[in-house]
């Protein structure tokens, strides 16, 4: 029975028309709250070292509204920067996943996952390439962002395509951050963190948000 039919219904069994009416406005009702609901709130999931990449991840979470978890492997790198190249070569070579402190809790509430990691020696950091692997991201959809020394974000994002197989990975984001070597630390701050913002707000629109 089309809509219209029911609002000039005669009496006759209009007790159950009422009824019918009700329940199709009802419905009707409903539809504009799932047509425009708005998806679970995203997570931040950040691995950084000198600070520039967790400075991006506060950028996002002001934007969006995303909680932010800082992945942590158990055993910490060594604070020396050569000590560190090193130890992620010697780990990179055999393959090594490094053990993480924890993984972030009730990771199934989450749709979105923006994934935050440095350049480490062209690749994803081995404790990011854990997370990816420990970690059940199958339906999400996977928002890598990076930040380098100069060199780019090198295979960091294919690298997270390839070990998030069952999840939506989508184009990245990649900035330039600290030179370690070079003795810098936190540089995304000041004047180059509106240049930073402005550029991180760019990419954040293209995909949705």
């Amino acid at each position: 029975m089309k809509f219209n039919s029911i609002l000039s219904a005669p009496k006759k069994g209009a007790a159950m028309n009422r009824r019918r009416f009700l329940g199709i406005v009802a419905a009707t009702a409903l539809l504009p709250r799932f047509a425009w609901a708005k998806p679970s709130k995203a997570l931040i999931v950040v691995f950084s070292r000198r600070g520039n990449t967790l400075a991006l991840a506060r950028m996002i979470a002001e934007r969006t509204g995303a909680d932010i978890f800082v992945l942590q492997p158990a055993a910490p790198y060594p604070k020396d920067y050569r000590a560190n190249v090193e130890q992620v070569a010697r780990e990179n070579a055999q393959g090594f996943l490094p053990p993480l402190a924890r993984l972030p809790e009730n990771l199934e509430a989450y749709r979105t996952v923006f994934l935050g990691f440095p350049t480490w020696a062209m690749q994803l950091p081995p404790p990011v390439k854990s997370f990816l692997k420990q970690a059940n991201l199958a339906d999400k959809t996977v928002l890598p962002f990076n930040t380098h020394g100069g060199y780019g974000a090198g295979e960091t994002f294919a690298q997270t395509a390839r070990l998030a197989p069952k999840s939506t990975v989508k184009t990245g984001f990649s900035v330039k951050g600290s030179q370690e070597r070079e003795g810098q630390g936190l540089v995304v701050q000041g004047a180059y963190a509106r240049q930073v913002r402005a550029q991180l707000d760019a990419w954040l629109a293209a995909a949705g948000f």
